[in-house]
């Protein structure tokens, strides 16, 4: 009977092991599923690793429709027309070159079309001003709605052009190195439908690199709220806050996690919303084309033959693409582990936090709090997007910065509206919040300096 009892324990031991080891062997599996070391221009659009074959054909029919170019109506080409009536790209691809972050000038020196021009008014306090600001989270410019269209199909009238000038501001840090910055004053022209109406704002913005977009999924609500200190309650100087979003799929509000102010809550939202904005894509999100009642050849353009352009079951698969896209990730190395420590040492990862469990369990690396900071007067842009205010902004991810290079064979055009030509710059326009931290870089030792931003072209 003893010798059932320990033969029986050796078993239940031996099996115990084995479940042990195969779920440790399943957590590293699952992580290198996801992510990768692999720095070249091409890891953005690989898909993440053990698809099967119904989802890598989900995979492939979403990267057709962020890859393959749109067409106005009608046409023969009916799976893929419905462009327009105005817009600013024909593709996604064209203003996220290989899935990554977007360029600020184009090969003849004018605006990329990854710049875009968000647009928006004054609320006046009115009841229908302040419905917008609950459901839309801003009052979209009356005669040019929410953004500035660069292209219009045949026929119809694009909306203007986006023009970049700058000014240099000399700084010069502590020990007497100088650093030219570039002040953007950018400008609108050839509006074709007439100046901007009083109180209009116009935000400038470059497209974000869509690496991680997916595993921002993948980090729970609770996690990202937990660094929430609104009022400063631990007297550190940063207090970074939640924006609260009308959902228009869950229809109440989320917390917003996406776009340079994490205006939108969902990543198909934001897939539709820039359908929407950047190409004229109607969804059942956002089932209208975006002309304005100011706008009369645009109301009456030809209408494609489906009433949606972008129905449900593309726009998801469109959103499954990007959420398996591969994600890339830095080797942690002796001098990744060096610039670490200064970036911690001069308070940059209270804002850029370095990591996050994620729901499969393991760590993610986006370097973002994913909430919303006073950026200071200096990189504000007048505009309130809900619980955003004109001087906050999402901290931006830094993640997959490192392959812009590898990309767009040439250095990636940093903060929201691209002024700042490397990290050094970035750095030197940050105020507010993050005011202490950039004086604290500035009195680094050079040598620390070159070392932090080695380590961030890194990321």
């Amino acid at each position: 009977m003893k010798q059932n009892y320990n033969l029986l324990k050796k078993i239940f031991i031996l099996k115990s092991l084995v479940v042990i080891i195969a779920i440790g062997l399943f957590a590293v599996d699952n992580k290198s599923i996801y992510l990768s070391n692999d720095k070249n221009n091409s890891i953005l659009l690989k898909p993440i690793d053990n698809l099967n074959d119904e989802e890598y054909d989900k995979f492939i029919l979403g990267r057709s429709f962020f890859t393959i170019p749109w067409v106005e109506s009608p046409s023969v080409t009916t799976a893929r027309d419905g462009l327009g009536p105005l817009f600013n790209a024909n593709t996604c691809i064209t203003c996220h070159p290989s899935n990554g972050r977007g360029t600020l000038i184009n090969k003849d020196g004018f605006s990329s079309r990854s710049l875009v021009a968000r647009l928006s008014i004054k609320s006046n306090d009115s009841k229908e001003h302040q419905e917008l600001l609950k459901y839309k989270g801003f009052v979209p410019n009356s005669i040019y709605g929410n953004q500035l269209s660069i292209n219009g199909i045949h026929g119809i009238d694009f909306e203007g052009n986006i023009k970049i000038d700058f000014e240099e501001v000399e700084v010069i840090l502590p020990d007497g190195e100088k650093q030219l910055l570039l002040k953007p004053k950018y400008s609108l022209t050839n509006l074709n439908y007439g100046e901007l109406e009083k109180d209009s704002n116009v935000s400038y913005r470059i497209a974000p690199s869509l690496n991680g977009m997916g595993l921002i999924t993948l980090i729970s609500d609770e996690d990202i709220l937990k660094n929430v200190d609104e009022n400063d309650e631990n007297k550190d100087g940063i207090s970074g806050r939640a924006n609260w979003v009308y959902s228009n799929l869950t229809k109440k509000e989320e917390l917003g996690k996406y776009t340079w102010k994490a205006s939108v809550a969902s990543l198909k939202e934001q897939v539709a919303g820039a359908a929407n904005n950047d190409m004229g894509l109607t969804t059942s999100i956002f089932p209208n084309d975006n002309c304005t009642s100011f706008q009369k050849a645009c109301n009456d353009a030809p209408k494609a033959k489906d009433a949606i352009d972008l129905p449900d079951e593309r726009l998801d698969a469109v959103t499954y693409y990007l959420k398996n896209i591969k994600t890339y990730t830095p080797k942690i190395t002796k001098e990744y582990k060096e610039g670490l420590e200064i970036f911690e040492q001069i308070s940059c990862s209270k804002c850029h936090i370095s990591s996050f469990d994620t729901k499969k369990g393991f760590k993610v690396f986006p370097y973002s709090d994913f909430l919303l900071h006073d950026m200071g007067e200096e990189l504000s842009d007048g505009r309130v997007e809900f619980k955003a205010s004109q001087n906050e902004w999402r901290t931006a991810p830094l993640w997959g910065l490192a392959l812009h290079e590898k990309i767009n064979k040439e250095k990636p055009r940093l903060l929201h509206d691209g002024r700042a030509r490397s990290f050094q710059e970035a750095i030197l326009w940050h105020g507010g919040e993050a005011m202490k931290a950039k004086e604290n870089y500035m009195n680094l030792p050079k040598e620390k300096r070159e070392k932090l931003l080695k380590f961030l072209e890194e990321l």
